[in-house]
Formats: C-alpha cells, structure tokens, sequence
C-alpha cells in the first residue's frame, strides 16, 4: 500500500489534518456524554444515536472531504463490500454509539482513508483519555506518537482475545458463528472478551494488549481503521480461514502472529 498519492497532499502530512479534524469531532461527542443511559425504547436509543451521528458529523464531514479533494464519503456505516476506484472516506462518527447512548465509556470518532480498495490512513481518537491512534501505510501505528507493536506471544492457550456483533440485528445464523467461535475460542485460549465496538478491541490487538480478534461481518467502518492499525504494528490481518483480507472478505481476523496460525485453526471450522 502506497503512503502517498500522485499530485496530492503526502499522507503523512495529511495525518495531522486528520488528526486535528477527529479531535474536534470527539470534543463534541465528549459534551454529548451523559453519566446515565439516554431512552428506553429502541425507537429512543435509536433517536438518540442518530442524533450523536449528526453532531459529528457536522463538524467532521467537511473538513476530510476539503483536506483530499476529490475524495468521496462513504455514506452508510454500516455497509461492507467493495468501495469504487478513487478515495473515500470511511469514518464512524461514534463508534461504539451504543455505549455512549448508555453512558458507558467505550465510544471513539474513526476516520480512515481507503484508497482504491485499500486502507491508507487511520485516525482513531479516543475523547475522554485525550488518545490519538494513528497509522499511514508504510509509516508505523502510533499512540500519541510512541509506536505500536502487536503481542509476541507464540501460545494461543495464554492468549487474551476478543468478538462481537458488527450491527443490530444480525440474522441467526450469523448469532449461532458467534457463540460456537466463542465456546471454542474459550476451550482454545485463556480468556474471551465479547464487547462492541470492533476498533476498541483491535487498538488493544495493535497496542500488543490483547492478542486475537474476529468478526464474523464485513462492516467497513468498524474495521478498516483497526485493519490498518494491526497491520502496520506487524499484525497479521486477514479472514477467519488465514487468506489476506480485503474489502470484500466475508469476515475478520488480526492476530499477534505467533498465535495467528492457531486461531485461524479454531475458527476456519465454524461455518
């Protein structure tokens, strides 16, 4: 993957542009945050979640199309798949909408930039520690500037990992994937962390503090910042099965690489 593009703002430079836009994003979520749980309803939570979106956006939307011009958005959050040729943005206003909406703490504002299929350039902000992960491709994962390095660990069964649901109402087959990798995943390694969002579980895979996660989805915006983030602190990223993932993968794993062979062996069998 390139770090820069053809007559255009280098993306190392671009990243503290970037950086500086997620930062004001996340300044207005932190004024969001309520100590306790906003609706009752799902009609309630979901109103609210929207309205967390549209706050961000406001602010977030215009300065990343203005700092790459000739980039487009990526409009739905929740969508997978192929992106067209060029470069889009594919950010997650809130992620982890769900906990801010219930007034826990795991929530983030993610931006990436994904250029013809590829993630290039990751900004992941954590509002109320004041924690900037970043990465460009070529350039390293930081955390406020220091640089990431995935686990060293070589033994799935000392290994700390982690799952979750990618949206709301994930059909049953794809419930059923969840707890069988789980129940294996528990008879295979140490502990099991199953927590929403993905990006908060896989900055820790990057940060070398947790050792596997996986994903049985292919929702773009809650993976391809994390994606990056692994891959460049020399993560291994790819599907369930050990091939390289792409945008169009059916589903999700990074892994520490002295126990990414072990994993794919307990998770390739679900189907």
């Amino acid at each position: 993957m390139s770090g820069t593009a053809t007559g255009t703002t280098p993306d190392t430079a671009l990243l503290a542009q970037v950086t500086a836009a997620v930062r004001t994003a996340g300044d207005v979520l932190r004024e969001r945050r309520t100590p306790h749980a906003r609706g009752t309803s799902t009609d309630e939570i979901v109103a609210e979640a929207h309205a967390n979106d549209d706050a961000v956006l406001d602010v977030l939307k215009e300065p990343l199309l203005a700092a790459r011009p000739g980039s487009r958005w990526a409009d739905d959050e929740l969508a997978g798949g192929a992106l067209p040729p060029g470069e889009w943005w594919v950010v997650d206003p809130v992620e982890g909408n769900i906990n801010h909406v219930h007034g826990m703490s795991d929530w983030a504002v993610t931006a990436a930039l994904v250029r013809d299929g590829h993630p290039v350039l990751a900004v992941v902000h954590l509002p109320l520690t004041g924690d900037d992960y970043t990465a460009v491709a070529g350039g390293g994962a930081h955390l406020n500037g220091v640089p990431l390095r995935v686990s060293a660990k070589t033994d799935l069964g000392a290994a700390l990992t982690g799952t979750g649901q990618a949206r709301p109402g994930e059909d049953e087959h794809t419930f059923r994937r969840i707890g069988a990798s789980v129940t294996q995943m528990l008879v295979h390694g140490l502990v099991v962390r199953v927590s929403v969002p993905a990006t908060l579980q896989l900055i820790h895979v990057a940060a070398g503090r947790t050792d596997a996660f996986w994903q049985f989805s292919d929702v773009r915006s809650g993976l391809v910042a994390g994606a990056l983030l692994v891959a460049e602190a020399k993560g291994a990223v790819t599907d369930t099965h050990g091939t390289p993932w792409s945008l169009t993968s059916p589903d999700f794993l990074a892994a520490a690489p002295g126990i990414h062979a072990a994993a794919v062996a307990v998770l390739s069998p679900i189907a």
